[in-house]
């Protein structure tokens, strides 16, 4: 399988298809594809979700993805990799948060857009990039950067609201607020106990586990294990992070705490782990 490789942090393309081009390769970046227009079917991993006019989908590294048209479709492509995340003016807070929501981003196959709202901010944007790419005004490059971190911020708010599977737009703002908190303060072990959350939100410690169970679909440790797991698992995969930096800057004692911690998790400790990808 070949290796689709995008070596700047990011690249804007658009054009209008009537065919899809059939390729399989794997890829070190990211991609968001914005349907402006016209009608067909996208497949990812397996899943297949109708596609119209304003749908936005958002491809990781590791998905298998094929577009089928029905009608002459304009596309709008943004690829970016995670150095762009690390090289950008976003907050250090947000790009954290926006590692591990771009790793969970394929669990629900569809449009991301989930918020009302950002549905009709998201097309101004996209159009002012291709404005931009087109015309190349004076400072072109410097407006272009500023909407690349809005749209991609935009994005990750879509999908970490409704990350967990029982989470949607109906759901109260409750659960929606206490797994915004989680996602905010994961790299402080003190802030996201038990205790400290239930107190934080004016809830019982006992009622908080069944409210969380209910909402979410699994209980609060498992929420949060979870959560620590893949934000290693995208720095041992996308990262030459040592351990040790790793451990710490996820609030473990030492390196041995992360190695029995990932391996009760992932049942293999994380150097086999990271070989598996250095390997490929």
């Amino acid at each position: 399988m070949n290796r689709d490789v995008l070596y700047q942090p990011y690249s804007i393309h658009f054009e209008t298809l009537d065919t899809f081009p059939e390729k399989e390769s794997r890829k070190n970046f990211f991609e968001l594809v914005f349907i402006l227009s016209g009608t067909g079917r996208h497949c990812i991993n397996k899943h297949s979700f109708d596609y119209s006019g304003n749908h936005m989908f958002l491809l990781t590294p590791q998905d298998c993805s094929q577009f089928w048209i029905d009608t002459t479709t304009r596309f709008f492509f943004l690829k970016f990799t995670n150095i762009y995340l690390k090289d950008s003016n976003i907050s250090k807070e947000n790009i954290q948060r926006l590692e591990y929501i771009m790793e969970n981003a394929n669990h629900k196959p569809g449009c991301i857009l989930k918020n009302q709202s950002d549905k009709t901010l998201v097309r101004p944007i996209v159009e002012a990039l291709i404005r931009e790419a087109v015309n190349k005004d004076v400072y072109h490059s410097d407006i272009t950067a500023q909407l690349v971190n809005t749209l991609i911020v935009v994005v990750a708010r879509n999908i970490a609201k409704y990350l967990p599977q029982n989470i949607d737009e109906t759901s109260e703002s409750r659960i929606i607020n206490i797994l915004n908190y989680i996602q905010s303060n994961i790299y402080e072990p003190e802030m996201i106990r038990t205790e400290v959350i239930s107190k934080t939100f004016g809830f019982s410690e006992n009622y908080l586990g069944k409210y969380f169970k209910k909402h979410s679909g699994e209980t609060l440790q498992s929420y949060i294990n979870n959560y620590k797991t893949t934000l290693i698992e995208h720095r041992l995969k996308h990262s030459d992070r040592r351990i040790t930096e790793i451990a710490d800057e996820l609030g473990f004692t030492d390196e041995s705490h992360l190695n029995k911690f990932f391996k009760a998790q992932r049942g293999e400790s994380p150097k086999a782990f990271r070989l598996q990808f250095v390997q490929q």
